[in-house]
């Protein structure tokens, strides 16, 4: 007998201790496309949600340069709204989204009181003297404070805005780097912090810390990845430009040096005006593909777009003598992108196989569910094909098989299934066409 269980499950067995239920949850957050503040935001929820783990409030400190700076106060403000919060995250059917959709409107309702406040909490790491709780992140220790009222090296400023006597401070701390750091209190219930909460607490707040790292160090390597081909374009844009511009200098002395003849200043004009646009699509192409940017994922119904596409007149003046082939499953799901960017991403995949596909040959458009999680788009052509070298090459910056290819559009369109955390495939050989699979991930219920 075989049995199968979910790597991320949304619902638990009723007696699963609720300890595991949130700790799942927090380490979900590794795998969300989600933003960093709305993956912490369900790390503090783990921690401060009912008869979970135990706490009821926190306070989320971030590192800014040298200062740790409070940018997020969540908790219930009464112990009915604690088990509400519990309830919610416990209830069957609940997933990670629907967390983030109710702490973003947790969130929401607090600003107007708390989040002003926040801003006065701001601590120099450089500081040697730190009052609590910043002292927790300088010294990279878990500490908790009892009596708090009675205990001078409470920053005054921070026990009135808690108003608890008793509270744990959480640093953030990853590959020996301060992070941030958390402060947890049991401010509705009242109950002691005893050993057991601590060690709950102490490991979520390595999740966290290991999260924020992780995320830093993407973004890091994002960056590197953008200078490193910042690099290869200023040796691209060296090479496309000074041709067209050798080119148009030379006829443009030429009509200069000495009386043109009629014949010879339209030759030579139209060429120059052959060459400009061909600047034109060059600078057009990089300034597009430096313009990618998707603030947040929205919900996109992709039927309407594509059929839309297929109508457009520039498709259909490049498709003349040729066949698209659109076949849309009739269940498609929304898919979490940008409506734009999609459009242009399909568009440039369906204009490079109406490139490649020659008179009477025939383009195939497909859009389908995929394994419950994604829409697949496959856009194939009856071109030559590519064989295996071309093939792993197609995504390098600036390599085109075109004539005059600025080796941007494939990369383009890579950039924007990245972008909205989706796939890209390319399946080719020679003598048999290009196939091109793009994998979206559904719209889950809740998400906004």
């Amino acid at each position: 007998m075989i049995e199968r269980y979910s790597l991320q499950p949304n619902n638990f067995n009723p007696d699963t201790p609720k300890e595991f239920v949130l700790l799942s949850i927090i380490a979900q957050s590794f795998f969300q496309p989600f933003s960093l503040e709305d993956n912490i935001l369900v790390i503090l929820t783990a921690l401060t949600a009912g008869s979970g783990i135990g706490f009821n409030r926190a306070m989320l400190f971030l590192k800014d340069g040298m200062r740790l700076k409070a940018t997020t106060w969540l908790g219930p403000r009464s112990p009915e709204e604690a088990e509400a919060i519990w309830t919610m995250l416990s209830s069957p059917g609940i997933g990670y989204a629907e967390i983030v959709a109710y702490n973003r409107d947790l969130v929401t309702r607090m600003v107007k009181d708390v989040q002003p406040k926040l801003k006065h909490f701001v601590y120099d790491l450089e500081d040697q003297s730190l009052p609590l709780p910043a002292l927790a992140a300088l010294n990279k220790e878990i500490i908790l404070v009892n009596e708090a009222r009675n205990e001078p090296a409470v920053d005054p400023d921070f026990m009135n805005f808690i108003q608890v006597d008793s509270f744990l401070c959480l640093p953030l701390v990853a590959q020996d780097e301060v992070l941030g750091e958390i402060v947890v209190d049991k401010g509705i219930t009242h109950a002691p912090i005893d050993l057991n909460d601590i060690e709950l607490a102490r490991l979520c707040a390595l999740l966290a810390g290991n999260y924020i790292y992780t995320t830093n160090l993407y973004k890091k390597v994002v960056e590197m990845e953008k200078m490193a081909a910042l690099g290869e374009m200023a040796a691209f844009v060296s090479h496309q430009l000074r041709n067209p511009i050798v080119a148009i200098g030379g006829f443009t002395q030429q009509m200069l040096a000495s009386p043109c003849q009629p014949d010879r200043c339209r030759r030579n004009l139209n060429i120059i005006q052959e060459q400009v646009k061909h600047l034109e699509d060059i600078i057009y192409k990089l300034s597009h593909f430096l313009k990618i940017t998707i603030r947040e994922l929205q919900p996109v119904d992709i039927r309407p777009v594509l059929l839309n596409l297929v109508e457009r007149p520039d498709i259909k003046l490049k498709a003349a003598k040729k066949t698209i082939s659109l076949k849309l499953a009739p269940d498609l799901p929304l898919i979490q992108c940008d409506p734009v960017y999609f459009e242009e991403a399909v568009v440039n995949l369906l204009d490079n196989a109406l490139d490649f596909t020659p008179e009477g040959g025939k383009v195939y458009l497909r859009a389908r569910p995929y394994n419950n999680k994604y829409v697949l788009i496959i856009i194939k052509d009856s071109g030559p094909g590519l064989d295996e070298k071309s093939r792993d090459k197609i995504f390098t910056p600036f390599y085109t098989t075109k004539e005059n290819g600025t080796g941007l559009g494939l990369l383009f369109v890579k950039r924007i299934v990245d972008t909205c955390d989706g796939k890209l495939e390319v399946q080719s050989q020679p003598g048999r066409g290009t196939m091109f699979k793009l994998y979206f991930k559904v719209r889950e219920r809740g998400q906004s």
